[in-house]
């Protein structure tokens, strides 16, 4: 016999009447500050390639005049907005649904609610300190305050960990780790990095305190530009985080279409490895950048962890509405 799907909300009002004051406080900030608030496309032709993060595929059935029958669920709305930036919409905004394939549990719902913003001509500094403020000023909602701390990659691993991520060898990397049974099988340098951050680092990060990471290895950049050469290149990307909760990802955006391209290539050819199905690329934002997109920095902002740290909670469903077992 079936069981009965629970139909009340797994978030309390307390946390519904939240999220609609985070979601006021979020627009007066950008309204204060001269960013555009925008929407996107859900549904895109185009697929993030990046072999860690699933998407959502589905078809359309109606006539179609010109265009793919395949879409995509967004796993984010960054190439729709860069597209916009390249098409001379400014300093811009959105505030929506995005959605993952495979990551359902406490931490993880397959929708949830991403903020993304872009400022012309800013550097990575700039966008932290605004991250700062407007994380500072949700906490202020609860009572909260948040002291704020920014480590480079290197200076954390080694803080931390004494681990020198550029030169320690593999077994070094994995040798905390071997406590937790790891299945090493298809696992890569970066794996391991991300693991000793997961397993190691995050559950000890004071939970009112803002911490900023930047300038990651070059093999991280994402759509990141990279900065310096040899040893000293870097990503010029940072991750935030509230607590033991990774709260944003931002990037000085990379602008050339060429290496944008190749990237999108490498990503495939990782997933192939993995046994995972190649992925259409988003043209659509290659023929952006081949137009121009102006020197900018991004961040996306995770609005339900963001959430989960103010109210103290270790399960997503929360701060949702109905969670992926009750939708």
């Amino acid at each position: 016999m079936t069981k009965p799907l629970d139909w009340q909300p797994s978030a309390s009002l307390t946390a519904l009447r939240l999220r609609a004051q985070v979601n006021a406080t979020v627009r007066a900030h950008f309204s204060a500050t001269g960013a555009l608030e925008v929407e996107t496309p859900i549904l895109s032709a185009g697929a993030n390639t990046e072999p860690n993060i699933q998407s959502f595929h589905t078809r359309f059935s109606g006539p179609v005049h010109g265009g793919e029958r395949s879409r995509y669920l967004r796993t984010s709305p960054e190439f729709a907005l860069k597209r916009l930036l390249a098409a001379g919409v400014g300093d811009c905004y959105e505030l929506g649904r995005v959605f993952r394939d495979g990551e359902a549990g406490g931490r993880h719902n397959p929708e949830f609610t991403m903020l993304e913003w872009y400022r012309l001509g800013w550097r990575l500094e700039r966008l932290m300190g605004e991250v700062a403020d407007l994380l500072q000023g949700l906490a202020a909602l609860v009572d909260q305050q948040l002291a704020v701390r920014r480590l480079s990659y290197d200076d954390l691993y080694r803080q931390h960990l004494g681990i020198d991520w550029r030169h320690d060898s593999l077994p070094v990397l994995q040798a905390p780790l071997v406590r937790f049974g790891i299945d090493p099988h298809g696992l890569g340098r970066d794996d391991w990095l991300d693991l000793l951050m997961t397993h190691l680092i995050q559950p000890e990060l004071p939970s009112d305190q803002l911490l900023f990471v930047f300038d990651f290895p070059p093999s991280q950049c994402a759509l990141a530009r990279i900065e310096g050469s040899g040893e000293r290149a870097v990503a010029k990307r940072f991750e935030a985080y509230w607590g033991r909760w990774e709260v944003a990802n931002g990037y000085h955006e990379l602008s050339r279409a060429d290496e944008q391209a190749a990237r999108f290539g490498n990503d495939n050819r990782r997933r192939q490895q993995r046994s995972l199905p190649e992925l259409p690329v988003d043209q659509g934002l290659l023929a952006a950048l081949q137009k121009g997109l102006p020197d900018c920095s991004g961040v996306a902002v995770g609005l339900d962890r963001v959430l989960m740290a103010m109210t103290g909670s270790a399960q997503i469903a929360d701060v949702l509405a109905f969670d992926f077992a009750r939708a």
